[in-house]
Formats: structure tokens, sequence, C-alpha cells
């Protein structure tokens, strides 16, 4: 079955500490976790590394989220929405339900 989320999708976080907030998906990981643009942002500490040359710190980076934690964004509306699917001259695309808008 084809994903109903693709990269560069407009998505609101449902759950958790970002509640609310919108960003764009950045990647996929396994189908199931998605990471959103300055969304789920956590403190990585690394240890400096001599053989890289790269220096220790600590590095604030975006995490993952499980992909039923968020929703699609319907931009007329700014509330989250459904997908669905249906043909459309010959070619299967995606439509938001609330008003058969294809994306």
């Amino acid at each position: 079955m084809a994903s109903k989320l693709h990269v560069n999708d407009m998505v609101i976080i449902l759950t958790g500490k970002d509640k609310g907030k919108k960003g764009c998906i950045i990647s996929f990981k396994k189908k199931q976790y998605v990471i959103v643009k300055g969304i789920n942002l956590v403190k990585k500490h690394n240890k400096p590394n001599p053989k890289n040359s790269s220096a220790g710190g600590i590095i604030i980076k975006e995490a993952y989220i499980h992909i039923s934690n968020i929703a699609i964004l319907n931009i007329k509306t700014g509330k989250p929405d459904r997908i669905g699917f249906k043909i459309s001259q010959g070619k299967k695309v995606r439509y938001l339900k609330s008003n058969n808008e294809i994306i």
C-alpha cells in the first residue's frame, strides 16, 4: 500500500510536548517514524574524537516521531486532516478527505 505521508508534506503534531506545532517532514525511518523540521528537539552529548578531529559538546537535533502522532495539515483551514486515495486521469493521487482537494 502506498504511504499517505511523503517527504516535504506540512504536518501538525497531535500529541506530546510539541502538540499543535507545525513543520515539514524531512525523512522517514522504516515507514513508521518521521523527522519533522524543528520539532521534537533533543540534546545529544558527543565526546571529542581526535582521530576524526571532531570537537565534543552538546548538539541539539531533531528526533524521530511515530507516524500516529502526526497528521497532514489542511492549509486552507489550518487544522489536521485525513488522506484518501482516488484515481484521477489514470493516476492514483492523494486527496484531503474534508474538502476533496488533491494534494
